[in-house]
């Protein structure tokens, strides 16, 4: 049985299409439809639920001891007020899931897993836990909107004092009132694109969007549903659980090494990942140069060898391009050679790229 966000009625209300994704009922686009959606991120600002998202809180003396144990970034040296994402690794080196942190004080951070993901990782959390810490679900105490497009900051500016805006990329502001409403915002979205996600009590939520609807109107805001936020998590070569992570790709094949810091004492995966080595797959951008659209589970060839498959792929809007990142054999390619992939029986020409396909300037 799905649940329902605070923000159901609201979705049904302004015409969203529901769907079921992540054990909740959710909207993939509205009557605008996604292109349109896509397009308000990138050139105006769009308003997304993500009220689905979970919420654990890890707090006490031991707090910060869990944490190193249970991510692979390193947290040992974060100020208060900042946000940092890490991978969660098994035992294996697998990715159990993705997630970013807030740093509240130095025995109080927040986390913010995968909204199918939350009660896998909740439970690995207490399976793993040590010492003095205490792990908490308060996943039923929050509503999450996310506010995202370089028009973001002045519609937020309307509601709110922009001076107490967080400033830096990750970082975060803890009891701003937006709209009368008090909320912890941080500047971190899922887009590629300047934005806030906004954390306000489930109660409150429908009054904040509104809220928002409303001083972004002039800006050219819209609602947005998880059609668009897949294509601009794709545009941004953002990875995606399920995707481009599992539990049987670690970190490292995913092109995630950045978040991985093998000089820590210790983490949950560590010795698998020294014993695997150096990573046998990687993470690889696609741009398909046929008429033709790759999607996720499409082999991919160089001349007749298979050597890997796409884990997501689409027609990125604002780009006007066919794209796809998939796994392959790592050292197999670099950018520029030209490969193949297979869709449908058909064999689609495309070129290794770079990623991001998409980056903000």
């Amino acid at each position: 049985m799905e649940k329902k966000t605070p923000l159901y009625e609201l979705h049904q209300e302004l015409g969203g299409k529901i769907v079921p994704f992540g054990g909740f009922l959710l909207p993939v686009q509205y009557e605008t439809g996604v292109i349109k959606e896509h397009m308000a991120v990138r050139t105006a600002c769009g308003l997304f639920d993500v009220s689905h998202m979970g919420e654990i809180l890890i707090q006490g003396k031991d707090a910060l001891n869990n944490l190193q144990n249970f991510l692979t970034n390193d947290y040992s040296v974060m100020e208060t007020g900042r946000v940092r994402y890490s991978p969660v690794c098994n035992e294996q080196g697998g990715i159990v899931d993705d997630l970013i942190v807030y740093k509240f004080a130095e025995d109080e951070y927040f986390l913010v897993p995968n909204a199918a993901n939350k009660d896998k990782v909740y439970a690995w959390f207490l399976k793993h836990q040590q010492g003095e810490a205490e792990i908490l679900d308060v996943s039923d105490d929050y509503a999450q909107l996310a506010l995202q497009g370089p028009k973001s900051k002045a519609i937020m500016s309307k509601l709110t004092d922009e001076d107490q805006l967080p400033q830096k990329y990750y970082s975060f502001v803890r009891d701003l009132p937006v709209a009368g409403i008090p909320c912890l915002v941080s500047r971190t979205g899922y887009t590629g694109e300047l934005g806030y996600e906004l954390y306000c009590a489930p109660d409150k939520a429908v009054e904040l969007a509104k809220a928002l609807l409303e001083a972004g109107k002039e800006e050219g805001l819209i609602p947005c549903g998880l059609g668009a936020r897949d294509t601009l998590r794709l545009e941004a070569s953002m990875p995606l659980y399920g995707h481009e992570m599992s539990d049987e790709i670690t970190p490292l094949e995913a092109g995630l090494s950045f978040f991985v810091k093998m000089d820590k004492e210790t983490f949950i995966g560590k010795d698998a990942l020294i014993k695997a080595g150096t990573p046998k797959r990687e993470r690889i951008g696609l741009l398909i140069t046929d008429r033709g659209i790759a999607r996720e589970h499409c082999d991919v060839f160089l001349g007749d060898e298979k050597i890997g498959q796409t884990t997501s792929g689409t027609m990125l809007p604002y780009l006007n391009k066919a794209c796809a990142m998939a796994l392959v054999e790592a050292g197999r390619v670099k950018n520029d050679t030209q490969v193949s992939v297979d869709v449908r029986g058909r064999r689609l020409n495309a070129v290794v790229v770079p990623m991001p396909f998409y980056k903000r300037t």
